[in-house]
Formats: structure tokens, sequence, C-alpha cells
């Protein structure tokens, strides 16, 4: 999220800065990488509830999606709407 953010990527709003308490970087990992990344935690699947963009099951905080050599490559998709 925080390089999305830098790079100046549009729809991701982040107004908490990365601190998981808005959901406002509210992403969907392509369905190729989703058994790619770490399992949702609970606070982060109580957030995703609140989301402006419907819920899937391929949805994710962005600040919750660490870049490590196993996620090289991972395709996320921003929705229309943070807000």
């Amino acid at each position: 999220m925080k390089a999305a953010v830098a790079r100046g990527i549009p729809g991701i709003v982040a107004e908490c800065g990365g601190s998981m308490m808005c959901a406002t970087c509210h992403v969907y990992v392509a369905d190729d990488d989703v058994e790619a990344v770490p399992a949702v935690g609970e606070e982060e699947d109580a957030l995703l509830e609140a989301t402006a963009s419907p819920r899937s099951d391929a949805s994710r905080l962005g600040c919750q999606l660490i870049v490590t050599d196993e996620l090289d490559g991972l395709t996320v998709l921003v929705p229309e709407s943070q807000l």
C-alpha cells in the first residue's frame, strides 16, 4: 500500500496511513494470486465488511499485503471507489 501511495497509484486512499483502521486501501487480489497471500486476520476481516466497494473472496486491505520475494509479481486490482 505504501508503495502504491508513494507512486501515485490512483484509487488507494489510505486515510489511516496503513494503520489498519479505515479500509480505504481495499484491493482485489487477482484470482491466480489468491493462494499466494497470507490468510486474512480477524481485524482485517472485520474491516473488510465496511469497504465502500463490494467484498469478495479476493478482497484484502493493501496495508496488510507485505511485499516479499514470494509475492513478486502479485497482481491486485483497485476498486472504483474507496469512499
